[in-house]
């Protein structure tokens, strides 16, 4: 398997991906603090300081975290990250993406997975993906990528309770070079 870097800068012309830091909780909780941000994710209350105290900590711990910038304007817009890889089934998660709502619906989530994606399949051979059951929004983004759906599972993030997950996999063989 090729080396992989979780924390490698990624950008294309719209977004750069920058590797998540201690010290950046203030501007991002400042992106998170929005309750609509996570109307449909598992845990609605992430916007709470608090419980988004214990989301920043799974961000760092996974080692995988990223800051998400708006290349043209230099804004902070979200989040998301790299974790749980798995040498053995040469398998990687991405997940807890999150965005601020005015980067909602358009090119900016695709662009992100994208770039995550290319990178990650570079030295694995599928991406799998943990969507909130209630989380539409996120599930037809999933669909949009070409990620299929595999299933359904409990799934316990970072310091959270287990909640039903769909699960979507994207396999290098399928991947568009």
């Amino acid at each position: 398997m090729n080396t992989f870097d979780p924390q490698k800068i990624l950008s294309d012309g719209l977004v750069t991906l920058v590797p998540l830091q201690n010290s950046d909780f203030e501007r991002l909780y400042a992106v998170a603090c929005d309750p609509l941000i996570w109307a449909q994710h598992p845990n609605k209350e992430r916007y709470q300081r608090e419980v988004f105290k214990t989301f920043f900590e799974g961000a760092l711990a996974s080692k995988g975290a990223y800051l998400i910038f708006d290349k043209q304007s230099g804004e902070l817009i979200g989040s998301s990250r790299y974790y749980d890889a798995d040498p053995e089934t040469r398998s990687i998660l991405i997940g807890y993406t999150f965005l601020a709502r005015s980067h909602w619906g358009g090119r900016y989530n695709p662009a992100i997975k994208r770039l995550m994606i290319d990178h990650a399949l570079s030295a694995f051979d599928s991406v799998i993906f943990h969507v909130g059951a209630s989380n539409i929004r996120s599930q037809k983004a999933m669909e949009k990528l070409g990620a299929k759906k595999t299933g359904e599972s409990g799934i316990a993030y970072y310091g959270e309770p287990s909640k039903l997950n769909v699960v979507y996999v994207i396999q290098k063989s399928d991947w568009p070079t």
